[in-house]
């Protein structure tokens, strides 16, 4: 059995012209109904009319980026996508799609990092249906489609192309959670407890997303899914350990700092040092020196302003 998607080459015509013709018989009915004649005549004006309610199911309309999935008798006969009006053959099941594209906004879900802490990650997608055969025949669309949950009870609400798109919408938001979290799993949040160099959650950018759009389109090749893009537009710790996570992210901000000023105070003394030395302003032996860098250390690494003790006394025994 062929399991891709055909292109339709089964009978059609201009929808105008079969409402003109359409016209026809139902003026011949009239004529064949009221004119006196034979009953014969009366059999064909029956038909006539039979054949005009008949000729309503044929009518077609399609718009850019729609489809008919056309079905005869349970057969697939193939895909119509020509936009326009149409008529075709009137037993012919016109299952129509929608092939515009279409955003999915996948609400914030708990996932394990690699490091195993518990986060927030939520992503937004844009998909479309690309393979209307396997969208239609390879998932269980149609079932979901007639059906809707109110107040913990199925409820029928008809097979039109938007109950089919959400069923297909809620397939895709499944297996979104899914390879979101088969690729959050591999990365941890941030560098705090991986190599500086190792790719991250925070730091992935472009290449996450990237292995999501990939990991999203394999899951969804066999449902005639094409996800055009995908991006993680959420991401926080969970609110467990959000307050732990934040301290010791202000810690490693401290650390951090302290160890920009330390640096600089060395430098700073250092330059002080030289300029002491090179200009002959002081000589200071090694005993001074290091009093002298102990105090501008302190003062240099302080958090609060020092306070200035004027020493009115001389460098000499």
């Amino acid at each position: 059995m062929d399991t891709r998607e055909l292109v339709y080459k089964g009978f059609k015509m201009n929808g105008f012209l079969a409402l003109f013709l359409h016209l026809v018989v139902l003026t011949g009915a009239a004529v064949a109904c009221f004119l006196p004649g034979f009953i014969a005549l009366y059999i064909v004006g029956a038909l006539c009319i039979l054949a005009w309610l008949i000729f309503w199911g044929g009518y077609m309309q399609l718009e850019p980026n729609e489809a008919r999935v056309m079905v005869f008798f349970g057969k697939y006969k193939g895909t119509f996508k020509e936009t326009g009006f149409f008529w075709v053959n009137p037993f012919m099941d016109k299952k129509k799609l929608s092939l515009r594209a279409r955003n999915l906004d996948v609400e914030p879900i708990k996932v394990n990092d690699k490091i195993g802490n518990p986060v927030l990650i939520g992503l937004v997608l844009v998909w479309k249906v690309k393979d209307t055969y396997k969208a239609m025949f390879e998932i269980d669309s149609q079932t979901i489609a007639n059906t809707s949950t109110a107040n913990g009870k199925e409820v029928t609400v008809g097979s039109t192309v938007g109950s089919r798109m959400n069923a297909f919408e809620n397939f895709v938001r499944i297996q979104s959670d899914a390879a979101l979290r088969q690729v959050a799993g591999q990365y941890a949040y941030d560098n705090n407890e991986s190599e500086a160099d190792e790719l991250t959650l925070r730091s992935g950018g472009e290449e996450i997303n990237e292995q999501l759009e990939q990991k999203l389109n394999e899951r969804l090749a066999m449902a005639g899914i094409e996800i055009l893009e995908a991006r993680i537009n959420y991401l926080a710790y969970a609110p467990e350990i959000a307050a732990v996570m934040l301290r010791r992210q202000q810690a490693s901000a401290i650390i951090s700092a302290r160890e920009k000023i330390v640096e600089g105070a060395v430098s700073m003394v250092k330059m002080a040092l030289d300029k002491l030395s090179d200009e002959e302003i002081v000589e200071l032996d090694e005993e001074r020196k290091a009093a002298m860098v102990s105090n501008l250390l302190v003062v240099l690494c302080a958090d609060e302003a020092a306070q200035p003790v004027v020493n009115t006394g001389t460098l000499h025994h």
